[in-house]
């Protein structure tokens, strides 16, 4: 079966931004926390593939160690997202209607009304900033939006026929659930983590840009960007590199996403 385009596209590019972050745990040109002012602001050359900071660090290793942190925090935070809000969905789901079910929709909607920003802006006026904190703020926000939308797709499978035969067999809602509901919902869960494994990227390297993510020494795309906007004029690359990273990256893995919506569609796959 052939397969999406967007999502051949999207996982090629994605690939890319992942294995460099992975060739960063065993190597890099230099290392990133060498300072070395004299060579400041070298232009792409062959002892520098990318050319300098304003620091003298070498931007090829930093936008590697760069991505491995977006990397984790993403993962972390979408992990968090996914083990709090999905067990959250699937039990609003099989009790519709219910009092339980208004609580944990009126609280998402709660959650809802405070961006990844302001929330990391209250954790770390009490803890401080660090990636721990930004890890915590974005994780906090996806737990409502898989919580959503594993309601909202579980809700059509609690209609279908099986359920009322799973039911008359004598199964509870926590075993239909963990048994015939969640296996038939997990390919929107894949799609969606995907999603939102891109824009905890996005938001990590906006967390960063403002000083509330993870501090120096450690490199952040989002603080490669923020250092560089003083020097926009003078060395525009300095913004370019960090930043068309993060476009690309969050480019592929949304393509990835589509992809992998128009791969598990099954109207779409009998269209083709």
């Amino acid at each position: 079966m052939k397969l999406p385009v967007q999502l051949t596209a999207g996982a090629a590019l994605a690939a890319i931004f992942v294995a460099a972050a992975l060739i960063s745990f065993l190597w890099t040109p230099y290392p990133v926390e060498d300072l070395n002012v004299s060579m400041k602001l070298q232009p792409p050359s062959s002892a520098h593939w990318l050319g300098t900071d304003h620091l003298g660090r070498d931007m090829l290793s930093m936008l590697m160690v760069g991505s491995r942190i977006s990397i984790e925090v993403a993962i972390v935070a979408v992990g968090i997202g996914m083990l709090l809000g999905v067990p959250l969905g699937l039990a609003a789901a099989a009790r519709h209607r219910s009092g339980f079910d208004e609580i944990i929709m009126r609280t998402n909607d709660l959650v809802f009304a405070f961006p990844a920003l302001v929330i990391a802006i209250l954790i770390t006026a009490v803890f401080g900033p660090s990636a721990f904190n930004a890890i915590l703020a974005i994780g906090i926000f996806n737990i409502p939006v898989f919580a959503r939308v594993t309601r909202g797709a579980a809700l059509s499978i609690w209609t279908l026929d099986y359920i009322l035969s799973a039911r008359v067999a004598g199964k509870g809602t926590v075993r239909i659930s963990i048994e015939h509901v969640l296996p038939n919902i997990m390919n929107l869960l894949v799609v969606q983590g995907t999603i939102q494994f891109s824009l905890g990227i996005l938001a990590e390297a906006g967390l960063a840009y403002v000083g509330l993510g993870a501090q120096p020494p450690v490199p952040s795309l989002g603080r490669m960007l923020a250092d560089a906007q003083t020097l926009i004029y003078t060395a525009p690359r300095l913004a370019v590199v960090p930043g068309l990273a993060i476009v690309l990256t969050v480019l592929g893995l949304n393509l990835l996403g589509d992809g992998l919506r128009d791969h598990f569609d099954p109207r779409i796959r009998r269209a083709r």
